[in-house]
């Protein structure tokens, strides 16, 4: 049984920051942890634990313009994620996440995949075979931050080299996905910070702005499903996740309303479903 409490992200106050940029060596893996704490994982169960494992792409040049590659939010969200999935579940996390590429031998070893800035990739036709072959074997992949309709439809594309039989369909909030762990009322929308506001009458804004000019004030969550209605890829358009993992210790505001209530209640609702279907 999971068990959750949004007390110890508020009781913890703003404890973990963002700490400079991410020294990129020739890995591209960053080994500071920033300041967040680390914790021991029983070495006889390392093979059990939860890895955060994030998805390393090398194209560009796709129809949606703009992003800032797989690196976007790296390390800072995959670390306070971690750990505050550690806190706030029963779940045995590990606290250092990975970088894989889905080429990667491997890849199978992680049942959950992150993968960001979507919205110029393309994938090579060896990264295709690999990500049908991990989703259709039981992997879930989770997309996030993008926005506006340009980028959607690189996404829808390239998705569909993957998967040419089946198309991604609108998640309704009745999904127990929304419900699986944080009973959330809405689906939720993050901004990255630099783009989040509070006007005087208490009016919040949550979107970003694109260059090509679409409306992105609505979220959009939708899923891919395998024959037995398993979600494969989880789409998390018009929202920003990640920056609400990365940017937790910025801005007490920030933190409180994008972090507390809708960045990591989605996080830790999307990993359950995913460690449990």
């Amino acid at each position: 049984m999971i068990v959750i409490g949004l007390a110890v992200i508020v009781s913890a106050g703003v404890a973990v920051a963002q700490r400079g940029q991410w020294r990129n060596n020739q890995s591209g893996i960053d080994t500071d942890r920033r300041g967040v704490p680390s914790w021991d994982v029983d070495p006889k169960f390392i093979g059990d634990t939860f890895t955060f494992a994030r998805v390393r792409y090398d194209s560009y040049g796709g129809r949606g313009r703009g992003g800032g590659g797989w690196r976007t939010d790296y390390p800072d969200s995959d670390l306070n994620f971690s750990l505050r999935l550690q806190q706030l579940t029963s779940m045995k996390v590990n606290p250092d996440p990975v970088i894989v590429e889905l080429t990667d031998d491997n890849l199978f070893d992680y049942p959950f995949l992150y993968l960001i800035e979507p919205g110029a990739l393309v994938f090579s036709e060896a990264e295709v075979a690999g990500l049908r072959q991990y989703c259709e074997n039981g992997g879930f992949l989770m997309v996030d931050d993008f926005w506006g309709d340009a980028q959607y439809e690189n996404l829808r594309l390239e998705l569909k080299r993957v998967f040419p039989d089946r198309d991604a369909a609108e998640v309704p909030l009745s999904h127990e996905i929304f419900h699986c762990v944080y009973d959330l009322k809405e689906k939720p929308q993050v901004p990255a910070i630099n783009a989040a506001y509070r006007m005087a009458n208490g009016e919040v804004g949550s979107w970003e702005r694109t260059w090509d000019g679409s409306d992105t004030r609505t979220p959009h969550y939708r899923a891919i499903t395998d024959d037995d209605d398993r979600i494969m890829v989880f789409i998390c358009h018009n929202t920003d996740l990640g920056d609400g993992w990365e940017r937790e210790g910025e801005d007490q505001w920030y933190f409180d309303e994008f972090s507390v209530k809708k960045a990591y209640p989605m996080g830790i609702n999307i990993v359950t479903y995913a460690m449990t279907h």
